[in-house]
């Protein structure tokens, strides 16, 4: 199991949110690139980068930061928010993105997703962010009546890279991650799944790895910038 340390941007700065509403932000690093730079020394070896104002504008928001990451870290990245057009697509990767990540778009024009997929064949990830079982899009501020599963299998002959799935009840709360959802949905599919969300101690981590579904990974976020999980030793239990 992959660990992907999370840098959630956010007015050019790293932050996280809870339950993903941006009016309650704790701002962790105002240089993000430097945080992810500590990510890649402690032996990380992705980064998971969210381009908070991206995902509600529509369009990239925090591209400088990004750009910075990209530049100053050897690491595979992949990013989501505000990513819904192929021409935003081709730019992030040839900025040497190793992922995107395509949430809301996913639900509203899955045909964009297909035709990604083919074009660039490993570097297109959906992320799938469900309350109750149901996705909710425009960075979590709109809710439909898409169940998660549905979605997921809909894209199971498209050529998608992963699935990043986050209960966005457990996000940023200390939680812990909703293992059973996320185990369910590993064995619905083929395409790997990464857990999202509520991952806080290295029990949980240790959870989820032990879960019986073959999961590619977990990404976690506060717990890393609280010190809940130490990363050297996180990536020492997920690779044991």
């Amino acid at each position: 199991m992959i660990l992907y340390p999370a840098i959630d941007l956010k007015d050019g700065q790293a932050v996280r949110l809870l339950h993903g509403e941006m009016d309650k932000t704790t701002v962790f690093n105002d240089n993000p690139a430097a945080q992810a730079l500590e990510f890649v020394e402690a032996g990380c070896e992705w980064l998971h980068l969210v381009d908070l104002n991206g995902a509600f504008a529509g369009e990239p928001v925090n591209a400088a930061p990004v750009e910075e990451i990209l530049k100053q870290t050897k690491v595979p990245a992949q990013l989501g928010g505000g990513i819904r057009d192929m021409a935003t697509i081709a730019r992030w990767i040839d900025k040497g993105l190793a992922r995107v990540i395509l949430g809301t778009v996913a639900v509203e024009n899955p045909d964009l997703v297909r035709e990604a997929a083919r074009e660039f064949p490993g570097k297109v990830a959906v992320g799938i962010d469900a309350r109750n079982g149901k996705v909710a899009t425009k960075g979590w501020a709109e809710e439909t009546d898409v169940m998660v599963t549905d979605l997921a299998k809909s894209f199971e002959d498209a050529g998608v890279a992963a699935i990043i799935y986050t209960d966005i009840l457990r996000d940023g709360a200390m939680k812990g991650p909703n293992v059973e959802a996320t185990a369910d949905l590993a064995r619905a599919v083929s395409i790997p799944v990464i857990a999202s969300g509520g991952v806080s101690s290295l029990d949980d981590l240790r959870g989820l790895k032990s879960c019986g579904a073959p999961l590619n990974g977990a990404i976690s976020g506060r717990a890393l910038y609280d010190g809940a999980i130490d990363l050297k030793e996180a990536l020492q239990v997920l690779r044991a």
